[in-house]
């Protein structure tokens, strides 16, 4: 099931700003200096913030850019769990299995894919350097709004910049990121095939067994 050529596209593509799509264990303390994050402020200015701290993070941990999977574990963890809604996103991948599922399933897809996307991108963080920026674009939606898309460009190191949109809702703790596009390629729309035919042939069990083979 696993990898796909558009998958093995976004990893190669889009590292260092997917890592604010996934969860895990352990904090890092920075040697950089963290800009305070305002959940509530305007959906652009959010998300430049978020995005500035991961990139900075990267950048000041080497461990982290040879792809030392506990390094990125604990930079995703402090800088991008809490404003990420990974459960959000593993159920719009999921589509109408999601309700199929017992409770005990749906937490054990969401940690699965959640580690699935940790390794699947924790290698190309070796493509950030120290000239490697975020630029986030002026916002074309309403900011009263309870869903937003957030662009953004991403230079790389000796390529083009690569377009990503963000996607944001709205909630009591403030505005939180749950899917985003890379170049025309969305990434639940993307995983969501993928899960919809491993759930065919061998059931939700099938699919959790599926991703944590892969990511052991």
């Amino acid at each position: 099931m696993f990898p796909t050529s558009a998958s093995v596209f976004l990893a190669r593509t889009s590292a260092r700003v997917l890592a604010v799509l996934a969860v895990s264990l352990a904090a890092l303390t920075p040697a950089h200096a963290e800009q305070p994050v305002d959940p509530n402020a305007a959906p652009n200015d959010f998300m430049q913030v978020v995005a500035n701290n991961m990139l900075d993070a990267i950048k000041a941990d080497d461990a982290a850019r040879d792809g030392d999977v506990a390094h990125v574990e604990a930079l995703i963890h402090k800088y991008a769990l809490p404003y990420i809604d990974m459960r959000k996103t593993t159920q719009l991948s999921a589509g109408r299995y999601w309700r199929q599922a017992t409770p005990d399933q749906k937490n054990r897809l969401v940690d699965a894919f959640t580690d699935t996307l940790i390794r699947t991108y924790s290698g190309a963080f070796s493509r950030v350097g120290s000239d490697s920026q975020i630029n986030i674009l002026p916002f074309r939606g309403d900011p009263k709004a309870d869903d937003a898309v957030v662009r953004s460009t991403v230079s790389q190191n000796n390529g083009p910049s690569v377009g990503v949109d963000y996607r944001l809702e709205r909630t009591d703790a403030g505005w939180k990121i749950y899917d985003l596009n890379v170049e025309g390629i969305w990434l639940i729309q993307n995983y969501r095939n993928q899960f919809s035919s491993e759930i065919n042939r061998n059931g939700i069990d099938g699919l959790i067994k599926a991703l944590e083979a892969k990511n052991k």
